[in-house]
């Protein structure tokens, strides 16, 4: 559904705002598969004994005149772990890597072509602990226009935006559940015009209004 900047009422911030309200001090959270499941244990979500796996995405915002918008991968159908998903640009993070920073820009150049000269970092969102055994750190970047993308056909079928002000409204999630091993579990959705945005990119997008726009949680 598109987004009317008249109706709106959770315009998206500017770029000054964006980096003044991540900048503020607030607890760092651990998210998990557990969001909307108060009761499931974090033990339930990983293997038991199982050495959790560091990553981080980049939560790109794009700069745009009209209003700002998130930068979305829909991920390779032969990938081996949350193939066909939507998701930002990530992974593991590697030896070579010096931090989450540095891993979610390398990821963005890899996966899509963004060239981390025009990024400039502005904060992080809570951590988020998926199934398959990875621990994300969300790392947000402002992206400067233009930015040329060339998404590697290997990893990613298509790179998209949606408008920052659509996930800033609340009113647009939805909270979905479905039976795993015998048990209910309950997940936000995204839908927006045709995707199907769910898993832990909801989560961070859900957290992400949290920080940008404290109101729409009213």
């Amino acid at each position: 559904m598109p987004v009317n900047a008249a109706t709106n009422p959770f315009p998206a911030p500017d770029r000054a705002t964006v980096r003044r309200m991540l900048s503020q001090p607030r607890p760092l959270r651990q998210l998990d598969d557990g969001f909307l499941n108060p009761g499931l244990r974090r033990d339930e979500l990983v293997l038991k004994g199982k050495v959790l796996r560091p990553a981080a995405v980049l939560v790109p915002l794009m700069d745009r005149p009209r209003g700002m918008t998130v930068l979305l991968t829909q991920r390779s159908p032969h990938l081996a772990e949350h193939a066909g998903q939507i998701s930002f640009p990530g992974g593991r993070i590697d030896p070579c890597d010096a931090d989450a920073t540095t891993c979610a820009l390398r990821e963005a150049r890899e996966e899509v072509g963004l060239d981390s000269g025009r990024i400039e970092i502005v904060g992080r969102l809570d951590t988020y602990v998926v199934r398959t055994g990875f621990e994300i750190t969300p790392v947000v970047g402002v992206v400067d226009p233009p930015a040329e993308l060339s998404p590697d056909p290997i990893e990613v079928v298509k790179a998209f935006e949606v408008p920052l002000a659509y996930f800033l409204d609340l009113g647009n999630v939805e909270k979905r559940q479905r039976e795993v091993a015998g048990s209910v579990r309950h997940f936000y959705v995204w839908p927006y015009l045709g995707y199907y945005i769910w898993g832990a990119t909801a989560g961070m997008l859900v957290n992400l209004a949290e920080v940008l726009q404290p109101d729409a949680l009213k």
